[in-house]
């Protein structure tokens, strides 16, 4: 799992699993945006809500991408437990 925040030019950023970077385009999949949800709090929503269950992947055009970074640890850690098929404990075990 490669996961990056992708800001697009709509002024939306993304975090998703990317998949494959060129010069020309980025492809990723389970891309979704931060939404908020009261009190201060950020939820999670799909980015592109009414694409269809069987697309698996998307590419953009590059000229519609300002920047592919890192996002901050406590969103990676939640992406992850959200789209990771194998859950792994994030705390060390106390013997």
């Amino acid at each position: 799992m490669n996961v990056k925040l992708v800001r697009i030019t709509s002024g939306e950023d993304l975090i998703c699993d990317l998949l494959n970077e060129t010069d020309d385009s980025v492809t990723f999949t389970d891309a979704i945006v931060a939404v908020p949800a009261g009190n201060g709090q950020i939820g999670f929503a799909p980015w592109s809500p009414l694409l269809s269950k069987d697309v698996k992947e998307l590419t953009i055009d590059k000229k519609f991408v300002m920047y592919v970074s890192e996002p901050q640890d406590q969103i990676l850690t939640e992406y992850k437990s959200m789209f990771s098929k194998i859950i792994a404990p994030s705390t060390k075990l106390a013997l």
